[in-house]
């Protein structure tokens, strides 16, 4: 399995109107979760972001928010933002773009929100143009890799910790395949963010 845990220059320059991080001018980083919501996995992850007042950003599958409204409206009270990652955590390069359209209007339904984020980071530069009428597309610097069943939760915090830096957008996934690791670096990155200084805001 290959991905970057730091996505490279030339990748955002292929996607210039994708959003992958924010300015370094302010110390702020931004947690968002893919995947959710899970019974057990999100519940944890409020937990351990209340524990250090930190705000983060949920790209919630539609049939998942069908299945825990209750923990997806938690999301909600708790103060965090919820975003959109299709209902079926579709391929957009293996889906039409019309059905790939049809799915994520499909997830509005139960997701109020501007944001989008594709599953796998995989979409075309066609359906980038249509969804950009009504989303904000985000996508990431700093991935955790915690989906990766090979890889142990000490790497994934080393992936977060060692490459992350003011304005990154960091991907961690509520989810039964990332729990093990996600669990473990989870909240030994807050505590490192709070060490540094660093605050950690939902994307508005």
């Amino acid at each position: 399995m290959f991905y970057f845990t730091k996505t490279p220059a030339f990748l955002k320059s292929l996607y210039k109107s994708c959003i992958w991080n924010f300015s370094p001018a302010q110390p702020v980083v931004y947690l968002t979760f893919d995947d959710g919501p899970h019974p057990k996995a999100t519940p944890f992850v409020l937990e351990q972001l209340k524990k250090y007042s930190a705000k983060a950003t949920f790209f919630c599958i539609g049939k998942n928010v069908v299945e825990h409204p209750d923990i997806y409206q938690q999301i909600l009270s708790e103060g965090h933002v919820a975003g959109n990652h299709t209902h079926n955590h579709l391929n957009g390069w293996k889906t039409s773009t019309e059905a790939y359209l049809d799915n994520i209007r499909e997830a509005s339904r139960y997701i109020r929100t501007n944001l989008f984020r594709p599953p796998y980071g995989r979409i075309s530069p066609f359906q980038i143009k249509q969804l950009k009428k009504d989303y904000r597309i985000i996508m990431w610097d700093v991935l955790s890799a915690d989906f990766d069943t090979g890889i142990s939760g000490e790497t994934c915090l080393q992936n977060v910790v060692f490459k992350m830096q003011p304005g990154s957008i960091i991907v961690f996934h509520d989810s039964e395949k990332a729990w093990d690791r996600m669990s473990y670096a989870l909240p030994r990155v807050l505590e490192h963010c709070a060490r540094q200084g660093l605050r950690m805001e939902a994307i508005l």
